[in-house]
């Protein structure tokens, strides 16, 4: 399969600068995957489209202020850093710009103000000691960052959004608990505690995992062929509670449904490890690299919510294992015509 077939045509103007408010008021685009019927909504309508006993599994990552700015040292060059993938306390592997200079052994001084200007410098600093093969850099911090990232780190929004973030609460979910994330699991944004109260009250379950989403999940796919790419290890836990909670719903025959893409790899590497379709699930605590395109048996997931998803990316390739490729060019099409809000601001998609 060629990675060209995920190409479509989307006018600038629809990919979402800011989110709506309130969060529920997103618009809420419906397909069955059966029979391909399609219907329009907005997201505080999505009780109407669930079921009691339906099991909803949601990805409790939080998104940490992974945006750096620094200096070289000792030329004082700007620097500015993204974290993408935390290995221990001061190891981190993380994307620079301007990179190509920063070769192994070069040294940067994490600023103390946002943007990097006019700001003296942190007590930290990292040394490069590596460029890998995804193009980041493997960074030893002098101290732990982590715990400085409120004061010298900034929210990493995506490159297509160009308009500052007024509340940095609004690119986390109301559930987020888990620190970890350079990005937002965007499904989940729709999502207010009024509406999560609701769904409660009518049957509906929620449970959570954590998959700490680096770049790798959005990152285009670049090869001529789908099944040559390759997907970078990402942290993922299926907690016991979690996992105890879907045995109950597939054994009595209720829906799992994933909230987000990043839940879906969760629940569906967990699922690859199963020795037959009825096996229980067992909790897991470890890297995913899954990596999921048509042709893929998923053994989990009934039904997805999930965003819309750039081209020639993997979330979109995973969306269209769900629902066949060619009723997903076909929706798509469909929220173009209809002026639908796109990306991670955008509005939300229900694939049952």
């Amino acid at each position: 399969m060629k990675t060209s077939e995920f190409e479509y045509d989307l006018p600038a103007e629809l990919i979402a600068q800011s989110p709506v408010e309130p969060r529920d008021s997103s618009r809420l685009f419906v397909v069955d995957r059966q029979n391909g019927a399609m219907q329009h909504c907005q997201f505080r309508d999505l009780p109407r489209f669930l079921h009691p006993g339906d099991l909803l599994i949601a990805n409790e990552s939080r998104v940490i202020p992974a945006r750096l700015f620094g200096k070289k040292v000792p030329s004082g060059g700007k620097v500015e850093l993204l974290l993408v993938s935390k290995r221990d306390e001061c190891l981190w592997e993380a994307l620079i710009k301007p990179g190509r200079r920063l070769k192994p052994g070069a040294t940067i001084s994490i600023s103390a103000a946002v943007d990097g200007s006019q700001a003296a410098a942190s007590p930290v600093q990292a040394q490069v000691l590596a460029v890998l093969e995804s193009g980041c850099r493997l960074l030893r911090f002098s101290a732990p960052i982590e715990p400085l990232l409120t004061q010298v780190g900034v929210m990493p929004l995506p490159p297509y959004i160009h308009m500052p973030l007024q509340d940095p609460e609004r690119y986390q979910t109301v559930y987020a608990r888990v620190r970890g994330s350079v990005a937002a699991p965007t499904a989940g944004l729709h999502f207010t505690p009024a509406l999560i109260d609701q769904l409660g009250a009518a049957g509906v379950e929620f449970a959570f995992v954590t998959l700490n989403i680096s770049l790798d999940t959005f990152r285009p796919v670049q090869e001529e062929l789908v099944q040559d790419h390759q997907m970078y290890s990402e942290y993922c836990e299926l907690p016991e509670q979690t996992c105890m909670a879907i045995n109950r719903a597939r054994h009595e025959g209720r829906r799992v449904i994933a909230v987000g893409t990043t839940s879906v790899r969760v629940l569906e590497t967990v699922g690859a490890r199963l020795p037959r379709d009825d096996a229980p699930l067992a909790p897991f605590v470890g890297p995913t690299n899954l990596y999921i395109f048509p042709g893929f048996r998923f053994r989990v997931v009934d039904a997805l919510l999930t965003n819309f998803h750039l081209p020639r990316s993997s979330l979109l390739m995973l969306t269209s294992a769900f629902a066949g490729l060619d009723l997903v060019k076909r929706a798509y099409a469909e929220a173009v015509r209809l002026r639908y809000r796109f990306y991670s601001f955008g509005d939300a998609m229900l694939i049952a």
